[in-house]
């Protein structure tokens, strides 16, 4: 499939979008020019060349700022991806397999979820366990979970009807068999679309709370919160939300672009796609005229 993704357009720029993403997280806070926290007296300053993105309220680097902050974006995106994956997908792959009883409490629990008002239960439950990243994060990748529930449950009940299943049952193939021999190389292309979808989604919501000052207090920067921070001086740097703006449109675009990318290359539409490029490869072999010979 990584193949198939890469030798696409689409794939090969939302790749490399990520990776540098990535990159920025991971060495983000050492390529810092300065001390993202630290304060002086040349407030509100334009670009420059000891300021690449000028300085905030209190005289602090902005670059510096956005640099250091990404590692909390991307981490923050991660964990809600992560946590609805696990909470979710797994669940539904079970819920076929696992009796009636399992079936409707996990159908339950999702529709739960589902109707929970996202934003005022991630603030209460935060208010109860503390304002953390971690914890906000772990709070919202249950609440997206659902996505993964029916993504999960709806491709292996396609599977489970399937007359090789069937066989396997009847043969006294166990349940965890059953799926990592059958189902699971099924369920991984719509679990890696909704997958690339929820880091993007990850990114909105972390960049939404932050902005709210939840999950990680002033003065640790982030993406959201520097966009937070730069509205209230809209009137002295009226450009400065651009930059992490952008970088949250960017990567949300890029993980949007990623999914579409691995939709396009797994299942039918994959293997329509690889036949495609055979047939077109094989014309064009045919078609090559001879060399042609002296006069």
């Amino acid at each position: 499939m990584v193949r198939r993704v890469l030798s696409l357009t689409a794939g090969r720029i939302a790749v490399a979008v990520l990776a540098v993403i990535a990159l920025l997280a991971l060495f983000g806070p050492l390529l810092a020019p300065q001390d993202p926290l630290a304060a002086g007296d040349n407030t509100l300053a334009g670009v420059s060349g000891a300021h690449w993105l000028g300085t905030d309220h209190l005289g602090r680097d902005v670059l510096s700022r956005l640099l250091d902050g990404s590692r909390v974006s991307v981490l923050g995106s991660l964990e809600v991806a992560l946590t609805a994956l696990v909470v979710g997908a797994v669940p539904g792959i079970l819920s076929v397999h696992l009796g009636r009883v399992f079936e409707w409490i996990t159908l339950r629990l999702a529709d739960t979820l589902v109707a929970l008002p996202f934003l005022l239960f991630a603030v209460a439950v935060i208010a109860l366990l503390g304002n953390g990243i971690t914890q906000a994060m772990l709070v919202t990748g249950a609440l997206v979970s659902p996505l993964f529930y029916r993504v999960a449950r709806a491709a292996t009940l396609a599977v489970a009807r399937s007359q090789y299943v069937e066989a396997a049952l009847v043969a006294g193939a166990s349940t965890g068999w059953i799926v990592r021999r059958h189902v699971w190389a099924k369920v991984l292309p719509p679990i890696a679309v909704a997958l690339a979808q929820t880091i993007g989604v990850g990114f909105v919501i972390v960049s939404s709370l932050t902005f709210l000052g939840i999950g990680v207090q002033p003065p640790a920067p982030t993406w959201g919160g520097l966009l937070a921070s730069d509205l209230g001086y809209l009137s002295h740097r009226p450009w400065a939300p651009l930059a992490p703006a952008l970088l949250i449109m960017v990567t949300v675009w890029a993980c949007n672009l990623l999914a579409d990318a691995i939709r396009d290359v797994s299942g039918e539409a994959g293997r329509a796609l690889v036949n495609s490029r055979k047939a077109r490869a094989n014309r064009l072999d045919q078609a090559d005229p001879a060399p042609a010979g002296g006069a």
